[in-house]
């Protein structure tokens, strides 16, 4: 592997190219750095040198500062060793040298390599170059000048946005706003760079250091105001996250102390922020999603995916509409087969207001929205399954009913076909019952709504191929999904991990806690909804269902509440007829509602578990750990039970496919940051207080009784190998 490095070329018209070198998108190494800061000193010096075009190889400009060392940090506790790039190099080494540089930019600029170019005296870009500053995604700011620069270049109001919700623009938007001086074609960029550095020596173009620049800033009562407004939206969009509110501070600074101000706290609070818990787990939740694309015995073995082209969705529902919405929008063609007409056109109509409702929020353009819709061709028989290459079936949670489409399609389609079900919680094993070709079957599991939600939860038997395997994997990227490889259990890893979640919500509630209360403080943690506003919204059919399964693989562990089939006696179920724990009115927010109260307290006298009859008293964080620590419990048995392949695809499972706060790293990191022997404590307690459900595992005991990270890799049990 090439080591990173920086070259630099002196041309015949007294131009220095610069290249910055490290595949595969020339991230930042602190090597780079040093390379930087010699090139130019040498530029300087040079006699033969009149200006300077910083540039990077392979048709990438930089995607920014490697994260490793975040990590580094991270782990070793130190910032000591992060490089001063703000004024180090963004200021001394390239603003304010005394020959000018111009930023020839292509492909991508994100974050610090956005940054290099902001500092640059002009930026060409090459057409469709990306270009942001996402660093508020990893839990800090922009660390070398991008908080004092984009303001001054393109205004306050959408420099907020950029950085604020990390939003990236194209090159050509960049020129619109004053953030790139000129888009070329990709081969005439270095040329056209060049002679805009000479330009800037003979004075036909501007030389410009943006750090000095206020045209664009506007009355500072204005900017104010501004800012102000800000603050209060980042509060309510970014609830927990420090560095919104600080990445303001630092630019308010900035404009009212001056640009030079402004740099020195940046660089300031970028120290403070990398070591902050949030940045911790936001930067493992990074490397935790992208370690799930390594599967040992299938993506290190050689093999190579197969081309997947069409694909049979069985079952048009919410499921089976969603799921083939994403394929047709990373255009594989799609049969959609249901049992009548009616359901088919329902179906069908359901995937084209999926497409359309893009197209309206502006997601989608319109011409590739009409090209998706001719993807698609609805079916009542299996005719048409005689040339598919995989089937998805999508119908409900049935076990006779999946066992038959098993069979049917196992002698419909052709002998190279993945046979998955998208099945939440059956155990394979028992869908596949009645085929022969255990070997082609597959789970692959979506999340509702499934042309949104990111996860695809592919789950593999003792019996299914690598092959197969490597082929959904390969699916679920193309289609835009981060695909996390699990072993075949009821519930699978993330439902399985999840099920004590609505379980132990129930428990409080008939200890005598309000359900509103618990709601309210399980969304301050930062799920997007509490577990019973979560219900209403998935549908009481969802938890009599899953409830049932769990019961039967779990009974030891299972907490059986009355309450959601009284709801449904009472005639509600959620959202589908607007009445749950909240009333739900189009256009407007769901309210609690209080004629739920009666029927929560004849639940609590059929089951009468509060002690003395009396409701418990517990805190707030008593309420959140009594809901989560099982959950984490659960997850414990998962690892030892070798359900995921690492504990991190266990992280990116419950964030992707749970909503869990990305900032808190996942189920297991957040654990980890409280400590084993914690949630281990107060589980025990739990248990003899109020039962078995709280019960610690054993996983969980001798993590906690050794002190050893539930993250740690799990010695190579039976249960473990059986799995994957």
């Amino acid at each position: 592997m090439r080591q990173p490095r920086v070259t630099m070329e002196v041309g015949h018209d007294g131009v220095a190219v610069i290249t910055i070198s490290n595949p595969p998108v020339n991230a930042l190494a602190l090597t780079i750095f040093d390379g930087l800061k010699e090139k130019f000193s040498e530029a300087m010096r040079r006699d033969d040198v009149k200006a300077v075009v910083l540039t990077g190889d392979g048709g990438k400009f930089s995607g920014g500062f490697d994260i490793n060392v975040f990590e580094r940090v991270h782990q070793e506790g130190d910032t000591s060793f992060l490089p001063e790039t703000s004024i180090a190099i963004a200021v001394n080494v390239i603003e304010d040298a005394k020959k000018p540089t111009v930023a020839a930019v292509q492909g991508l600029a994100l974050g610090g390599g956005l940054e290099l170019a902001l500092a640059s005296h002009a930026r060409i870009a090459a057409a469709n170059t990306l270009l942001g500053l996402p660093e508020l995604t990893l839990g800090v700011i922009p660390g070398s000048g991008g908080t004092q620069r984009l303001p001054r270049l393109i205004g306050l109001p959408k420099a907020l946005e950029l950085m604020l919700y990390s939003k990236s623009i194209t090159s050509e938007e960049g020129k619109n706003l004053g953030l790139v001086d000129a888009v070329v074609p990709s081969e005439e960029l270095l040329k056209v760079s060049r002679q805009w550095a000479l330009d800037i020596i003979e004075k036909r173009k501007p030389w410009i250091r943006s750090l000095h620049r206020i045209d664009r800033l506007g009355p500072l009562p204005e900017v104010v105001d501004i800012i102000k407004t800000a603050r209060q939206q980042a509060k309510q969009t970014f609830k927990n996250l420090p560095q919104h509110q600080a990445c303001l501070d630092v630019i308010e600074e900035g404009i009212i102390h001056g640009g030079y101000h402004g740099l020195l706290k940046e660089s300031r609070v970028f120290k403070e922020l990398i070591s902050t818990d949030t940045s911790k787990g936001l930067v493992h939740a990074f490397f935790a999603q992208r370690a799930t694309s390594k599967v040992p015995n299938v993506s290190d073995i050689g093999l190579k995916p197969r081309k997947i082209k069409k694909v049979a969705v069985i079952g048009g529902g919410l499921m089976g509409s969603g799921i083939a919405t994403a394929l047709i929008l990373s255009n594989i063609y799609v049969i959609l087969k249901e049992i009548n007409s009616e359901y088919l056109q329902k179906g069908i109509k359901t995937i084209e207001a999926n497409v359309r409702g893009l197209v309206s929020r502006k997601r989608l353009a319109k011409d590739k929205a009409e090209n998706a819709l001719l993807m698609l061709k609805g079916v009542l028989g299996y005719s048409d399954f005689d040339n598919v290459d995989m089937v998805i079936e999508a119908v409900i949670e049935s076990i006779p009913l999946k066992q038959k489409i098993f069979a049917d399609i196992e002698k419909a389609c052709p002998p190279h076909c993945i046979l998955a079900s998208n099945t939440s919680t059956i155990d394979l094993n028992i869908i596949g019952e009645k085929t022969k070709s255990q070997d082609r079957i597959i789970g692959a599991h979506f999340f509702s709504p499934a042309h949104v939600m990111p996860l695809l939860e592919i789950v593999r038997t003792e019996k299914t191929s690598a092959q197969v395997i490597l082929d959904l994997m390969t699916v679920g990227k193309v289609i835009k999904k981060v695909p996390v490889v699990v072993g075949n259990c009821t519930g699978f890893a993330v439902n399985r991990t999840f099920f004590p979640y609505s379980q132990s919500a129930h428990l409080l509630v008939h200890l005598g806690v309000d359900v509103f209360r618990i709601d309210q403080l399980i969304s301050n943690f930062g799920l997007p909804m509490g577990p019973f506003q979560l219900q209403d919204v998935a549908g009481y059919g969802v938890a009599v269902a899953t409830t049932k399964e769990f019961s039967l693989s779990f009974p030891d562990r299972t907490f059986e509440s009355p309450l959601v089939e009284l709801l449904i006696k009472n005639g509600r179920n959620g959202k589908n007829n607007g009445k749950g724990y909240y009333i739900y009115e189009k256009g407007s927010k769901p309210k609690p509602d209080p004629s739920v109260l009666p029927i929560i307290e004849e639940s609590r006298r059929i089951i009468n578990i509060m002690p003395g009859g009396k409701p418990v008293s517990v805190t707030d964080e008593e309420i959140v750990e009594m809901i989560l620590f099982p959950v984490v419990n659960e997850a414990c048995r998962v690892l030892d039970d070798g359900v995921v392949v690492r504990a991190s695809d266990l992280d990116t499972a419950s964030i992707l496919g749970m909503s869990f706060p990305s900032y808190r790293g996942g189920i297991i990191f957040w654990a980890d940051t409280i400590g084993a022997d914690r949630v281990y404590r107060s589980l025990r307690k739990w248990a003899e207080l109020y039962g078995n459900f709280f019960k610690p595992s054993s996983f969980l005991e001798e993590r906690a009784t050794r002190g050893i990270p539930l993250s740690a890799p799990a010695s190579t049990s039976s249960a473990a190998k059986s799995r994957l």
